[in-house]
């Protein structure tokens, strides 16, 4: 069943972040959707209790302008007061919001400065390397879009090993928590047992191949299934077959779509569903010479390399979109994995991209 699912309240809560003030992009970011999910709530959504909220946002801008008719020391209270509901707890915040103020209040530098606690020396202060941060944030406020599920490692090595762009890390990191990208990181359970022998890497490609089962749902609840396929060797992504059904010559048919293009494997690595362990599979694996693994049942992890891929598949594309038809999806399937094998560094891969591994052994 699809992962990301919203209640009417929690939609309704992401609009009033949206009217408060809050870019879609970041709101996107936020909760894990799409922006095409975002304007379709709001036009469903959209245009609930807007007369009451308008009317308060009148009161509220009326009163400020009868409070600016006071003295100066009323009208610096009354900026610290605006400041309570922002971050000013960095000197560098502190700075931006005492140029607000000169800006936009028409108080004196010396003013705004003793408002938000900082001296004249810091709030004349210019960075070094303006242009550099600058550019550095263009890239990152870019990728964050594009990738609205990438951290800051996935981010850095894209920029190092895919953009060819030699910026320190520290650099970058510091650039990317004053743009407040940082993802919040869920706790996972941690479950005592045993340390399970780890996967054999392949010497070369088309050694060792896994393939496995994913589930899904349209827009309108219906249950689809998705076919992938990966080579152990560098990770990369060999096919997504999507439909509502997928049996035993569904697959032996992608399989053999996708060893046209790419050459014949010596093995397979699977579980032991009844598309893997039918006749029909049994005999054409036989026909091609190709082995069949299957890993030990309830033992998912003797399977890690496609599980792993599975979930990067389902948190960074599949559960990110509500789609409406199959065509929907097997489109945005095929672009999502010429990404990941492209564009998408991997940590299991020492940082590079599954086709920059593959052009280090051909």
């Amino acid at each position: 069943m699809k992962a990301a699912r919203y209640s009417d309240s929690q939609i309704m809560a992401i609009l009033k972040q949206a009217e408060a003030g809050s870019t879609v992009p970041d709101l996107c970011r936020e909760h894990g959707m799409s922006s095409a999910s975002f304007y379709k709530w709001r036009a469903k959504f959209g245009g609930m209790d807007v007369s009451m909220m308008t009317r308060m946002k009148e009161l509220e801008d009326e009163n400020k302008r009868l409070k600016k008719m006071y003295i100066e020391a009323q009208m610096q209270a009354d900026i610290i007061k605006e400041a309570m509901f922002k971050k000013v707890v960095k000197p560098s915040q502190r700075r931006e919001m005492a140029q607000w103020a000169v800006e936009t209040k028409a108080v004196s530098i010396r003013a705004a400065c003793a408002s938000f606690a900082i001296s004249t020396t810091c709030y004349r202060y210019v960075r070094k390397l303006d242009a550099e941060n600058a550019q550095i944030a263009d890239s990152l406020v870019q990728l964050t879009e594009t990738h609205r599920n990438w951290g800051f490692g996935l981010c850095f090595l894209h920029l190092r090993n895919v953009k060819k762009k030699h910026w320190n890390h520290k650099q970058v990191y510091r650039i990317y928590c004053d743009l407040e990208l940082n993802l919040r990181i869920k706790p996972k359970k941690r479950l005592e047992r045993e340390t399970p022998a780890p996967l054999a890497v392949p010497a070369a490609k088309n050694e060792t191949w896994s393939m496995d089962f994913m589930h899904g749902q349209l827009a309108d609840g219906r249950s689809i299934r998705l076919f992938n396929v990966i080579d152990d060797f560098n990770r990369e992504g060999l096919g997504i077959e999507v439909d509502f059904s997928l049996p035993a010559e569904r697959v032996i048919r992608s399989l053999n779509q996708i060893i046209e293009w790419r050459g014949k494997p010596k093995r397979i690595r699977s579980d032991n569903g009844p598309e893997y362990i039918s006749h029909l599979l049994k005999n054409w694996a036989e026909q091609k010479s190709i082995e069949l693994a299957y890993i030990q049942p309830s033992n998912p992890q003797q399977n890690a390399y496609i599980e792993r891929y599975n979930r990067t598949v389902r948190y960074e594309w599949l559960t990110c979109d509500d789609f409406e038809s199959l065509a929907e999806v097997q489109e945005t399937a095929t672009q999502w994995l010429w990404t990941y094998n492209n564009e998408r560094s991997h940590m299991g891969l020492g940082g590079i991209t599954p086709k920059q591994k593959l052009a280090l052994h051909t």
